[in-house]
């Protein structure tokens, strides 16, 4: 795979308590990721990027909400996440400053 391509492919950490949940019970960390992306891809992409193992990958689509601005209705848009599982002894902080 093309590196170029890897970079792409993570869009950014995607924090919520659902998300922290999973980090705590099960060594899972959130990402959005590009909707065209695959398991694969995202799991070469966080091992590139963060010099990590990865176990396992899991993808979710999710589908953007409708709403209503009085008498037009519209849609926001739709993203897929990655819940991704890491080998024992890898860890990724966001929480730390970068140094």
């Amino acid at each position: 795979m093309n590196q170029e391509r890897l970079m792409k492919v993570l869009l950014g950490p995607h924090i919520t308590e659902k998300a922290s949940v999973a980090a705590e019970t099960n060594q899972q960390i959130v990402f959005k990721v590009a909707t065209d992306a695959n398991k694969t891809e995202i799991k070469k992409a966080v091992e590139l990027l963060f010099e990590v193992e990865v176990d396992s990958v899991q993808v979710a689509n999710v589908k953007g909400k409708r709403k209503r601005f009085g008498a037009i209705q519209g849609r926001r848009s739709g993203y897929k996440k990655a819940y991704v599982q890491l080998k024992a002894g890898s860890e990724i902080d966001f929480t730390s400053a970068a140094e």
